[in-house]
């Protein structure tokens, strides 16, 4: 092998098997679906993923990756590359919105390690979404289509064929619809569905840190809780930029868009009366994005026959457990396992699936929307009372509570059934 190719290349073409006659075919390239695709060109099975958007890109915006989730990527051999391009988080802290009191919540760093077996990450979206492509072109050059939106699909005992809104066709063995939250794939399934509006609003926004204070470029990754809204920031690309995420309670602005350009004198608004510290961050954005949060029931059923849903096309949840990303990760890797495992019968790998992570994720939205109820209690506005909910809310045994099941999720080892998958 030459040592002139790129690193990632020489390292995945070691693994490369030769691809079967299997084909899925995956609505949507996402952080989800790509995952898929990758966990499944490992495992020799051919991929074609479907993108709408005419070129691949992922909005500028950071998440949390959890030692449940970091699990998966390593497993995808992403590990010396997350490493170079994310921030680890050495730990967590409760803010109050207007005195600024602080209380540690808990250790993220060496603890993560030491108790779960991986760290947790900061991760700039943008940059796991390239990983992610480089490795799955590495495997297979021409494995994702762009401009190629998926509007229906059909299927039979054998096989599903997609349309896609380019007029053209496809054809596979499975069809996995990783279209996010407005997924034509379960439309086609299940209906429309409901989403109600929670009446609040969410602003995104990156911040450059020589913009901020040096207490503000700390690897820590800090809550500020107050009476009808809270703030979320830590760094990413190892301290280069700032994620913020601030959500307030307001019924005037119902688009539900990542993409939509609000102003920073608005998001000042919103924060009217908060902290300097969460001013001088909202001051410091680039290019503030809003988006209104509507909140949908868990489904009851994903799967019909040789077609799935996976992320947030089957579970979308309210950003308030840090959990959305990696739940679309966990399943990207169970489904690949699962579709390994049961070469012989693909329709009863998707049953598997589901199986393995229905009742996981509807806890995880559940819980989702439980703490945005407790990052805004209206009591939050008198600093005594604040520092006694607080200490109650935030206890240890209240915070394993909320956690420990989600850190400890071991999916490389679930028991898809069928053969055992390394």
């Amino acid at each position: 092998m030459s040592n002139s190719l790129p690193w990632h290349v020489c390292h995945v073409q070691v693994e490369e098997r030769q691809l079967s006659t299997r084909k899925v075919l995956i609505a949507g390239g996402g952080i989800g679906g790509l995952t898929c695709a990758l966990a499944l060109l490992r495992r020799g099975i051919d991929v074609d993923v479907y993108e709408q958007a005419p070129q691949l890109s992922e909005v500028g915006a950071g998440f949390q990756i959890s030692a449940n989730g970091t699990r998966c990527l390593f497993e995808l051999g992403l590990e010396s590359a997350l490493r170079d391009s994310a921030t680890e988080a050495a730990s967590k802290q409760v803010r109050l919105w207007n005195t600024g009191q602080t209380w540690p919540l808990f250790d993220l760093g060496k603890s993560s390690v030491e108790k779960y077996g991986f760290p947790y990450y900061l991760v700039y979206r943008a940059d796991l979404h390239d990983l992610l492509v480089q490795r799955i072109r590495a495997l297979k050059p021409d494995a994702i289509h762009c401009g190629a939106k998926v509007t229906g699909f059909d299927q039979d005992d054998t096989s599903v064929r997609v349309q896609l809104e380019n007029g053209h066709a496809a054809e596979g063995t499975l069809l996995i619809g990783a279209d996010g939250i407005h997924s034509n794939v379960r439309r086609r399934l299940f209906g429309e569905g409901d989403a109600e509006f929670i009446g609040c609003v969410a602003w995104r926004g990156l911040i450059p840190s020589e913009a901020l204070p040096e207490h503000l470029r700390s690897r820590i990754g800090t809550n500020w809780i107050g009476p009808g809204a809270h703030v979320i920031h830590y760094p990413l690309r190892h301290g280069r930029l700032v994620n913020f995420v601030g959500i307030v309670e307001r019924d005037d602005w119902r688009v539900e868009s990542w993409t939509t350009r609000g102003t920073v004198d608005e998001c000042l608004a919103d924060f009217s009366g908060w902290h300097p510290d969460v001013q001088t961050l909202i001051r410091g954005i680039r290019e503030p994005f809003k988006w209104a949060l509507l909140a949908r029931k868990p489904m009851k059923k994903w799967t019909r026959g040789r077609v799935t849903l996976l992320g947030d096309a089957c579970h979308p949840t309210l950003p308030f457990l840090a959990q959305g990303a990696v739940m679309a990760i966990e399943d990207g890797l169970v489904l690949a396992r699962c579709i390994d495992a049961h070469a012989v019968d693909p329709a009863a790998g998707l049953e598997r699936y589901e199986t393995l992570r229905m009742d996981r994720t509807e806890k995880m939205v559940n819980g989702s929307t439980a703490n945005g109820a407790r990052f805004h209690n209206p009591l939050l506005a008198n600093a005594d009372y604040a520092s006694e909910y607080v200490n109650t809310e935030w206890a240890e045994e209240r915070v394993r509570e909320r956690y420990e099941w989600l850190f400890e999720y071991d999916a490389t080892r679930v028991d898809v059934g069928g053969r055992h998958v390394v």
